[in-house]
């Protein structure tokens, strides 16, 4: 059994492998149908108990419950999407970068999500149905909080907006976005848009002339075999992102910065951004959007490269249609009315989920008439997972104060919590208290697209 696992283990790259020893053989293989006690990994606090399972809809979750447990549920929404099918490692592979939750006392909760790609919804219903089979299984806990990362911090809030009342009470006590992909979908991802047209005005290969063409907002042609490593190959021939400078081509050094400079990415996240860009779109315009599409660049001035006349003359246009723009707006936008405290944390430099998305989503929620259960707090940091520990205690730690004593947190509370909180992590807090993200429509060109009608 030992050699069985051990085999499967070495598929999966060295976090997953800290992290899911025992846990080879997942409950829906062993035909449990509710939580099913496994091994934990070896970071959580001795006494932790986990279980697997597997829900109705056939998607892996994964639970830890620390032997100090507080009574508070936190069903975390994970980021991505991944396009890979999804099983029991998908649920727990993101549990490293948040095992501060276990740490500080509180259960954790994962769905690995029903299918693999773009679906906002179906992932909101499966972190509901998640926080459903918790408390048939465990129990009802005091509180009950929503906590979603990247993507799945969209995913979060729409759980809370559709899943979010019952009876006219809340289901969920509060909850806690990082790095947020706030924009909704009609909002979050028109620079990417904007990035394959402009790629592919310098770069001409994705797809090559002789290769069988399609339009650019689906992100490659439906039948492609493309793959990461093969959008990565061709971004790096197109403009030696992947090489030391001195070994760049001039044209590829123009090309990089041309485009860099016109999309407002930085390089360090340019091919993650590409990979979006092809192969997500792809995913989300074929299955999510029945081949509609939702993107529009007609109107765009594009501006920063070394000859923008040429460029705005020569860009691939494309418009967006009624029904790609509804049908992507069902799925992911957010209505800003919030119904139980929201805290969130978003890095200034976070090179994937621009933090000008924060200011989109205020205004949605300032729509709403909801400001008042909202508290955005800033750092200092320049990534996009992984901020320093402390300030993930001092969220959970703030979150639980506001929701049972009323204290609504501030940018200068937070960073107290997070220094009381910096002796056991061992990591430095970069909570800004003077930091004001600028509107999206200084990071991302405006545009004109047909209103949502849903």
């Amino acid at each position: 059994m030992w050699v069985r696992c051990m085999r499967r283990l070495r598929l999966w790259q060295f976090l997953l492998l800290v992290a899911v020893v025992g846990l080879c053989q997942p409950a829906a293989a062993r035909g449990h149908p509710s939580s099913v006690p496994v091994d934990c990994p070896k970071h959580v606090p001795a006494g932790t108990r986990c279980y697997d399972g597997v829900d109705d809809n056939g998607a892996y979750y994964w639970i830890a419950i620390p032997p100090n447990w507080n009574h508070v549920l936190v069903i975390h929404a994970h980021g991505g999407p991944s396009l890979h099918k999804p099983n029991i490692y998908t649920a727990v592979a993101e549990f490293t970068p948040f095992s501060v939750i276990v740490e500080e006392g509180f259960a954790y909760a994962g769905s690995s999500y029903r299918h693999a790609g773009f679906a906002v919804r179906d992932a909101a219903a499966d972190s509901d149905n998640l926080r459903k089979l918790f408390w048939r299984d465990f129990g009802r806990p005091r509180y009950t909080l929503l906590q979603g990362h990247s993507w799945g911090a969209n995913v979060a809030e729409k759980t809370a907006e559709l899943y979010g009342m019952q009876n006219g009470k809340p289901v969920y006590d509060g909850v806690v976005l990082t790095g947020g992909v706030l924009g909704g979908g009609t909002m979050s991802y028109d620079f990417r848009a904007d990035l394959r047209a402009v790629y592919q005005y310098y770069c001409h290969n994705l797809p090559r002339r002789g290769e069988k063409q399609y339009p650019l907002w689906q992100g490659l042609a439906a039948d492609s075999k493309l793959k990461k490593k093969d959008i990565a190959a061709r971004v790096n021939e197109c403009t030696g992102v992947d090489e030391p400078v001195s070994k760049r081509t001039a044209a590829q050094q123009r090309a990089l910065i041309n485009i860099l400079n016109v999309i407002h990415i930085p390089e360090r996240a340019f091919v993650s951004h590409m990979e979006w860009a092809t192969l997500t779109f792809r995913d989300l315009v074929r299955r999510q959007l029945k081949g509609h599409n939702p993107f529009s660049n007609e109107g765009v001035v594009y501006a920063g490269s070394d000859d923008d006349v040429m460029l705005n003359r020569g860009v691939v246009r494309f418009a967006a249609t009624q029904k790609g723009v509804d049908a992507l707006a069902y799925d992911a936008d957010m209505t800003g009315a919030l119904n139980v405290p929201t805290l969130t944390m978003h890095a200034e430099d976070d090179p994937t989920a621009f933090v000008e998305l924060e200011n989109a989503f205020r205004e949605k929620v300032a729509k709403a008439g909801r400001l008042n259960l909202l508290v955005q707090s800033f750092t200092t940091e320049h990534k996009h997972l992984k901020e320093a520990i402390p300030e993930y205690a001092a969220l959970f730690r703030a979150m639980m104060a506001w929701i049972t004593r009323g204290e609504r947190p501030t940018v200068q509370s937070l960073q107290s919590l997070c220094e009381a909180a910096r002796s056991r992590y061992g990591e430095d807090c970069y909570f800004d208290p003077k930091f004001i993200p600028n509107p999206l429509s200084t990071r991302v060109y405006e545009r004109t697209i047909p209103s949502p009608k849903n």
